[in-house]
């Protein structure tokens, strides 16, 4: 023989048993197969050998396992029979992985290659219908992990079309992903189908139904399926009680959601830690945070323990209204329950540091779970890296990226452009461009944001034009400059006296708005280009464009300060063309410089002005 592999098992026929096999070659007991060459193997196997050594290995799983899959790799190619006399085998010994992975590899096949087309496999099995059901059963969940949707509802309803009724595991399987993916009345229409097919809805079932009801705020329809499961005698569960009531609160109405909690408990029903984590969570989206801490208490009366997700749900509040005090409180109060914290939770309390501009506390709150032995994620480093950047402690800053590194945490964009950020507002362009060489060295690729704080940190320093060749790099990378971009940049150039060029700039750009003009105008004012800042909104007026009614109140505070008080007064009247309401504050400007100027004339005109608009005297009111 040319080669002493052994490839497959099978039955031999009598005309082959006289061939000599390698020496030492193991027979298996029985000796119905043998290791045999390629050659050998596809010369005497077929199809119907094949399911013949099927149905004798029906006793052994395992061997039937190593024959299918010897077969294969002797290139041998199975068809539908030999599929499903394998497929026999494995219901036979429930082996539902094995049988998953199976029709995996068929439902990732192309029908060329398998030589068959599913349904043909569905009609060999028919003739068995527990294994019928069991098959498609697996299918379904198969097609539904891959979301081929179409054809999970088609292999139900193969069952139907023969006159069985689907598991019902499988039908709650593929309802509840339907609406995980936001197919909700496809969901409800197999419902339908499936029920007038004889389908009965267990528990399971009937909250799945209740979730995509809750879905598209169907909550009469709700009521009903309620009723439906008490004349058919199903008691609700935890799951569906808990459905419903998170329906509610996540379309803003909480309120009725606690009302139905309530409700339930006083009914007996099965109420969990979820149903009070929805309410108290719904309480904290619509800001009511007197009543979601009622919750909290509630619960607590009740003997059901609050969780790490009530608990974060609530300090994630407290942080956004940033009454850090109650957000550190609870944050204690879990710890001393017991309950471990989470890098999500103290990211919130950080961030709420950070936000209110207590940059300091950050670093050392950030020591204090440090010293403490949590585990601190990248969020949360990045969160302190940015705090010593705000502080100017750079050099701290780059040794906790050095530490993260030690953590065997890879810095990415996000961190880089934290550091360069800190670097700009610093000046330090050196070093920011030392950063900017780490990172191709490294292969990080810059972002749209890296890029933006590089572009403000360059136009902040004076660097208009290296800002300007930043715009070459992005769109080498495939990167186009947005709004944000384009400001830094004009921003700079105003920034620098460098009007002209901001206004050229200013034209290059395809989307240019009243903004722009509106930010030329502000940046022109604080530059005190009183002058330029004056000619730029003229020329707009004069065009049928008004800039900002802020920066017309910038500007004209800009010309008060000069004396340019004619042009103070045209600035008035125009804004008053475009129906433009001037503020109170720039009517008091404008009297006080002509006080201030002794012009009582014009002081006594802009006021009987003020009065003719309708303006009456509150004490205060025109403080200036």
């Amino acid at each position: 023989m040319a080669s002493s592999r052994h490839l497959a098992l099978f039955p031999i026929p009598k005309y082959y048993q006289k061939i000599s096999l390698p020496r030492n070659t193991p027979f298996l007991k029985n000796k119905l197969f043998i290791p045999i060459e390629r050659t050998v193997v596809m010369a005497v196997l077929n199809a119907s050998r094949v399911v013949e050594s099927f149905y004798n290995l029906k006793n052994d799983p395992n061997l039937a396992c190593s024959f299918f899959t010897q077969l294969k790799e002797s290139g041998f190619q199975h068809n539908v029979d030999t599929y499903a006399a394998f497929v026999r085998v494995l219901c036979r010994w429930c082996l539902d992985r094995k049988l998953q992975s199976l029709l995996s590899e068929i439902v990732g096949s192309k029908e060329s290659d398998l030589g068959f087309d599913i349904t043909a496999l569905f009609e060999v099995l028919s003739v068995n219908s527990g294994v019928l059901i069991w098959v498609l059963d697996m299918l379904v969940k198969e097609y539904v992990s891959v979301g081929m949707f179409d054809d999970a509802i088609d292999a139900l309803f193969q069952l139907k079309r023969r006159g069985f009724v689907p598991r019902i595991m499988s039908c709650n399987f593929l309802m509840n992903r339907l609406i995980e993916r936001g197919k909700v009345d496809m969901a409800l229409a197999i419902y339908g189908h499936l029920k007038m097919s004889g389908l009965n809805p267990n528990d399971y079932t009937y909250g799945i139904l209740l979730k995509a009801l809750c879905r598209k705020g169907n909550f009469e329809e709700v009521q009903d399926v309620f009723r439906e499961m008490v004349e058919v005698g199903v008691h609700p569960n935890a799951f569906t009680c808990s459905t419903y009531i998170e329906g509610l609160c996540s379309h803003k109405r909480s309120d009725l959601g606690y009302e139905a909690l309530r409700a339930f408990r006083v009914a007996k029903w099965p109420i969990d830690t979820f149903a009070y984590t929805a309410v108290i969570r719904g309480f904290c989206s619509e800001m009511k945070l007197k009543e979601a801490v009622e919750v909290l208490f509630d619960m607590v009366y009740e003997g059901v323990a609050p969780d790490v997700y009530i608990y974060g749900a609530l300090i994630h509040a407290y942080c956004k209204t940033w009454n850090l005090l109650q957000a550190l409180a609870l944050h204690k109060d879990m710890v001393s329950n017991g309950i471990k914290t989470n890098c999500v939770i103290l990211s919130s309390i950080l961030q709420c540091m950070c936000e209110m501009g207590m940059v300091s506390e950050v670093v050392d709150q950030f020591k204090e779970f440090r010293d403490l032995g949590l585990f601190l994620d990248k969020v949360l480093y990045n969160i302190v890296v940015d705090a010593l950047c705000k502080l100017g402690k750079l050099e701290e800053a780059v040794e906790l990226l050095n530490e993260m590194e030690g953590r065997h945490m890879p810095l990415d964009v996000v961190n880089y452009t934290t550091l360069i950020d800190g670097y700009c507002l610093q000046g330090k362009l050196v070093d920011v461009k030392n950063v900017f060489q780490k990172m191709k060295e490294k292969g990080v690729e810059l972002d749209i944001i890296t890029y933006n704080v590089l572009v403000g940190g360059f136009s902040r320093n004076g660097l208009a034009e290296e800002a300007l060749e930043l715009l070459d790099c992005m769109e080498t990378q495939g990167l186009k400059p947005n709004s944000t971009t384009q400001n830094r940049i004009f921003n700079g150039l105003c920034m620098a006296g460098k009007l002209k060029e901001a206004e050229a700039f200013l034209n290059t750009l395809e989307d240019k708005c009243l903004e722009n003009y509106s930010a030329m105008v502000d940046r022109c004012c604080k530059g005190n280009f009183t002058r330029e800042a004056y000619k730029l909104f003229s020329r707009l007026s004069k065009q049928g464009k008004l800039v900002k009614k802020n920066s017309c109140c910038k500007l004209l505070s800009s010309l008060c300060l000069e004396r340019e008080y004619e042009k103070a007064i045209t600035l008035l009247r125009r804004m008053l063309t475009f129906n433009v309401e001037p503020s109170q504050i720039m009517y008091a400007k404008l009297i006080d410089a002509f006080f201030q100027d002794g012009d009582m004339k014009r002081a006594q005109w802009v006021f009987d002005l003020l009065v003719e608009r309708g303006w009456r005297y509150e004490k205060g009111s025109m403080g200036v």
